[in-house]
Order: C-alpha cells, then structure tokens, then sequence
C-alpha cells in the first residue's frame, strides 16, 4: 500500500482509553483502537514487565516480515531506561513494536503483549505506509 496523503508528524498512544492516534500537526489523520503489554498500567522498566513503555519515543525501524504481520520499531530503551535498568540490576527489555494482529477486532482492554502496541493487521497496513523512520511517538498513560 502506498500512501499520498499528509506527513504523519506524531503519533500519539493513550494508554488508558486504548487509542491511537496519528497526527499530521494538529490534524488527527487515522485513530485506531489499540491493545498493549499484558501489564499495561505503568511505564515499561524490565524485561518480561509486560509493560508498554511511557513517554517520547521514536519510530527507527521497519519490520515487512514481522510475526506480527507488519511493523514499525520503537526505540525504547532509551539512555534513561537503560540507566534506570542497571541501577536496579535488571536488563530494560527492548523490541518494543506497533504491529498488526489479525483481522478480527479484539475485546477492547484485553491487553496480551509483551509491551508492544497492537492493532489490527488491515490498520497496520495503513500505518505502515504512513509512517517513516523518524516520527516521535508519544506514549501517555
């Protein structure tokens, strides 16, 4: 799928209400219902939290022949998360992925990842087309 319309400038993820958001600016371009690490509350710190991290992240990788259908890379750790980790003695975790699922809408809050954002595999499809390496991503919770 190729994609013509508005720069993604931001995407923007809401834990709590399960949403994500793609922005070109102020201008909500797509909103997808989301699912998250099967610990969603709090910010992702170690491997195997089954947390979904929080704060400003990046996109910096692509992914055509993901498990998960399609995906697009998020760059936790960051320096903090790895710092944060070696001071407590644990390993920050990593591979953390907006990925595709399937076709079929799941319940909404039956969170199963290990800290990943999933969405379905035909919104993934979109997604992937429409954002590029670079794009700040912005997890609240």
């Amino acid at each position: 799928m190729t994609y013509k319309g508005p720069d993604v400038t931001r995407v923007v993820i809401q834990k709590t209400e399960r949403r994500m958001f793609l922005f070109n600016g102020n201008t909500v371009l797509k909103a997808h219902e989301v699912q998250l690490g099967f610990t969603a509350a709090g910010h992702k710190q170690f491997e195997g939290d089954g947390k979904t991290p929080e704060g400003r992240y990046h996109i910096d990788r692509r992914n055509p022949d993901s498990q998960f259908f399609l995906s697009v890379g998020i760059d936790y750790p960051n320096d903090r998360d790895r710092a944060y980790a070696a001071q407590m003695g644990r390993k920050p975790g990593g591979d953390i992925f907006i990925h595709g699922w399937g076709d079929k809408k799941r319940v909404r809050r039956q969170d199963w990842t290990a800290g990943c954002v999933a969405i379905t595999n035909r919104e993934m499809r979109h997604v992937y087309a429409m954002v590029r390496n670079g794009t700040p991503v912005d997890i609240y919770a």
